[in-house]
């Protein structure tokens, strides 16, 4: 069964530490330009990350989500009702970046979902062209640090 993520995004949600579940940290992006930070939030559990950043219709320029499964997964995202343009990375058990892709605001029904096509254990989403600007490629390494 496909599982799917309603990833509406919000500015108040990655400044306020109260909201329930989900912890700061940073995700280092290890690129050939060198090293690049964004700030994210952690969504660790089943119920963060399927509440992702709901209620959110701002994010910072180096703001953004960090989701993290346990092992390999194939589930997919996707942005029905988000109203910010998003690109996400996605990486595989050792790290690497296995799939960048741009996921534009979706209102329809159906929206179409992204996932890469091999299984992977975590995925960064931040503003589109986050990625693009800070010159982060499939095969650069990304490391969550508490």
């Amino acid at each position: 069964m496909r599982r799917r993520f309603a990833l509406v995004v919000s500015a108040v949600a990655l400044a306020a530490c109260s909201r329930g579940g989900a912890t700061a940290a940073d995700a280092r992006i290890s690129t050939a330009d060198g090293p690049v930070t964004l700030h994210v939030r952690v969504a660790d559990t089943d119920a963060e990350r399927e509440r992702g950043l709901q209620g959110v219709t701002d994010l910072a320029a180096d703001d953004g989500m960090a989701f993290l499964f346990d092992e390999g997964t194939m589930t997919e995202f996707w942005m029905k009702d988000t109203p910010l343009p998003l690109s996400i990375a996605f990486w595989s058990g050792g790290g690497r970046i296995v799939s960048i892709m741009d996921m534009p605001p979706c209102t329809a029904d159906p929206c179409p979902t992204y996932r890469p096509r091999v299984p992977y254990i975590g995925a960064l989403e931040a503003n589109q062209g986050f990625f693009a600007r800070h010159a982060v490629h499939v095969g650069d390494k990304v490391a969550i640090v508490h």
